[in-house]
């Protein structure tokens, strides 16, 4: 068991959006089990059944949680399904998802993992719909009221994972992912920054290519596309005052290619995109 000091944290992750009672129900029955519960909302606008983007937030906020926080994540389009609810236990925290990938960029490989069973962890008649409040929510409280993990059910081997989360090299560069897409409409790769030499630039992004890389918003002028490192420690694409997935019809999932041309420097005049035809 992770050792703790002071009330427990409790952090939820979610689809589910604010203008329906699926996030407060889900706090009500942590609070009822455990009173003294510190509830942190990480996120409830991951897009809707986006499971790619569900993972990258867990991993962008977990690391800063104190030690035994237990992080719940529910972004479920097999809720009902055959696919199991899941605890893990790492070094520093425990996660609680349905088993369908969402915790492949937290979990390490010697995480161990148990599936949610325990009639006493579920609430009474659990629905085939809502899961987050039915399983998710009761076992967090449990975990968060010092119940052993071990109680939650059978252990298991393995869990699922996403495919294709790092990039793979290619003749030419890397090719990638769109990780998420943020409410400013800037685009999140899977480039790991430490992969790129900035004056050797090309990424194709949608249907258009991006030539230009700046160091922070204020370099670059409204309208442009441009690429940049942002504070995820991944290449991402944004545009000064303006949505560059919008610009770009891109979404969490869709591929990026980073292509290396050295020696050769492409500057697109206006908007610093290019169609591709």
């Amino acid at each position: 068991m992770l050792s703790t000091s002071g009330a427990p944290v409790i952090t939820l992750t979610t689809d589910f959006g604010l203008m329906d009672h699926y996030a407060g129900t889900m706090k009500g029955i942590i609070l009822s089990r455990c009173p003294d519960a510190r509830i942190v909302d990480i996120s409830h606008e991951i897009a809707p059944f986006s499971i790619l983007e569900g993972a990258y937030t867990i991993a962008q906020s977990a690391p800063f949680f104190p030690s035994a926080t237990v992080h719940v994540v529910v972004v479920d389009p097999g809720v009902g399904t055959a696919r199991r609810p899941i605890l893990a236990r790492t070094r520093d925290h425990y996660f609680i998802a349905p088993d369908n990938g969402v915790l492949s960029l937290v979990l390490p490989e010697n995480a161990e993992t148990w599936e949610i069973a325990n009639p006493a962890w579920r609430l009474p008649n659990a629905s085939e719909t809502f899961h987050g409040r039915d399983i998710f929510a009761p076992a967090a409280a449990a975990i968060a009221i010092g119940l052993p993990a071990e109680n939650a059910g059978p252990r298991l081997s393995n869990v699922m994972t996403l495919p294709n989360l790092k990039p793979a090299r290619t003749e030419h560069g890397w090719a990638g992912k769109i990780f998420s897409v943020d409410r400013f409409g800037n685009i999140i790769t899977n480039l790991r920054s430490e992969l790129i030499e900035i004056h050797e630039l090309s990424i194709e992004c949608g249907r258009a290519v991006i030539s230009e890389f700046r160091r922070t918003f204020g370099d670059a002028p409204p309208g442009l596309c441009f690429a940049y490192f942002g504070s995820s420690g991944y290449l991402e694409i944004g545009m000064n005052q303006g949505r560059a997935a919008d610009r770009l019809s891109v979404q969490p999932g869709d591929d990026v290619t980073l292509r290396v041309t050295i020696g050769e420097t492409r500057h697109f005049p206006g908007r610093g995109t290019h169609d591709r035809h």
